[in-house]
């Protein structure tokens, strides 16, 4: 086996953007001559195995579950002010994907904290609600293993952190919509759109 191994079997491991899991099995594979050691992961989430190189693990951001004062330390952070942050979606979440692909715990809690305050100035779209709701999910997930809890228990420890903040943000939005004309722009086409078609009605009654 490789000296590189960092993980051992059973022990729980943080993959980011695919989620908490269980190294199962570490063993070595031949490929035309040359040999790959692989940890066998199980992510509990998704009831999926997955095939993960050793040499690629760092590269990929796997990672130990955290202790429990980092833990905690990552559930207080969701109750701290926000910071302001671009009100261009595109960019805001690809800033957000780039900080899960980075997979620290303190990245993970970030996201929810960001996208949850945004959430109660203006629904998200639906690529950043998914965002939102996988970071959740593995924040719940690490929290839950690191301090001895239920997924129910974490969940509702989330919400309490985040509800005071969520208040704020509905009360004195910090944010200023650029993206708003083009909702506004998009609302005119289609009621142009509408118009026309109740034009194009009366004209064929009028022929009859």
């Amino acid at each position: 086996m490789s000296d590189s191994i960092q993980f051992n079997v059973d022990q729980q491991v943080v993959y980011p953007s695919q989620g908490v899991g269980k190294v199962v099995e570490i063993f070595e594979k031949t490929f035309n001559g040359t040999t790959t050691c692989f940890y066998k992961i199980y992510l509990e989430v998704s009831d999926m195995v997955v095939m993960v190189p050793v040499a690629n693990a760092q590269t990929l951001g796997i990672r130990p579950i955290v202790g429990a004062e980092e833990a905690q330390a990552a559930l207080d952070m969701l109750g701290e002010p926000v910071e302001p942050i671009t009100s261009d979606w595109k960019l805001r979440y690809q800033m957000n994907l780039d900080l899960l692909k980075k997979g620290t715990i303190k990245d993970i809690a970030s996201i929810v904290r960001c996208l949850y305050h945004r959430s109660k100035v203006k629904e998200l779209p639906i690529l950043e609600r998914k965002l939102y709701d996988s970071a959740k999910k593995l924040l719940e997930d690490e929290i839950a293993f690191a301090l001895g809890k239920t997924s129910k228990e974490v969940e509702d420890m989330l919400h309490a952190k985040l509800e005071p903040l969520g208040a704020l943000a509905a009360k004195r939005p910090v944010f200023v919509d650029e993206d708003e004309d083009e909702d506004d722009e998009l609302m005119d086409d289609v009621n142009s759109d509408d118009e026309m078609d109740e034009s194009e009605d009366d004209d064929e009654e009028d022929d009859e």
